[in-house]
């Protein structure tokens, strides 16, 4: 198998966006050759704990109600052609990720990370709920086959909130200044929400290396 690190925020658009381009290519070639794991990177690392109102947060983010809805616009464009059904119309809130970000984690020790990425994007582009909560994120976590009062307890602890602010910074340290950022097998940067295209492309690249590489290593063995 061949690592595919992911570099995403939940409240991200374009991660929803590239999360469904490669869930695309993953079901067109079902035997890629991906083991993927998904890393925190907070959008809004100072967003206060309770989120803000979210027409406020994209009106100071870019500069005034025309410039936030051009950018929307086109995003929009982008999620109906990667077959999401967004409904920006329901997002109320702005979100602080932290806690989500740890649920990610701590479903990724149980086998359910990509799971908990799944319904985390489906639960705010879709439902419009207030992934900052901490009664959503338990009933999330129920949902994906967590233990509900396990995960609460963990949130109550602080469990793991040092290690995911210093993954954060650690990816910010190593040049990530947005996301969704793909880094496959440890070594080629893949920025951006990619088409299908170009994952089945690098699917197919990956896989013509791995024949070669084992034909290298039979010819070695005679």
């Amino acid at each position: 198998m061949i690592k595919l690190d992911i570099l995403s925020d939940p409240v991200c658009p374009w991660c929803y966006i590239g999360k469904a381009n490669l869930d695309r290519a993953l079901e067109a070639a079902p035997d890629h050759p991906f083991a993927i794991e998904w890393h925190p990177f907070q959008l809004n690392p100072d967003m206060p704990e309770g989120g803000m109102d979210r027409r406020a947060y994209l009106e100071a983010k870019f500069g005034g109600k025309d410039a936030a809805v051009q950018v929307y616009a086109r995003i929009a464009e982008a999620a109906e052609a990667a077959g999401l059904n967004i409904d920006f119309g329901k997002i109320q809130t702005t979100p602080n990720t932290l806690d989500a970000h740890r649920l990610i984690h701590w479903a990724g020790l149980e086998g359910r990370q990509t799971a908990a990425v799944s319904r985390l994007f489906k639960a705010y582009f879709e439902e419009g709920l207030d992934i900052g909560d901490r009664e959503v994120l338990l009933d999330i976590a129920e949902g994906i086959e967590l233990d509900r009062e396990m995960i609460a307890r963990l949130f109550d602890s602080g469990a793991d909130l040092d290690d995911i602010r210093e993954r954060d910074a650690h990816a910010r340290a190593r040049g990530v200044t947005g996301v969704p950022t793909f880094v496959v097998a440890n070594q080629h940067v893949v920025p951006g929400a990619q088409p299908p295209e170009l994952w089945a492309q690098v699917i197919g690249e990956l896989h013509q290396a791995m024949a070669a590489d084992q034909d290298d290593g039979t010819a070695t063995g005679q």
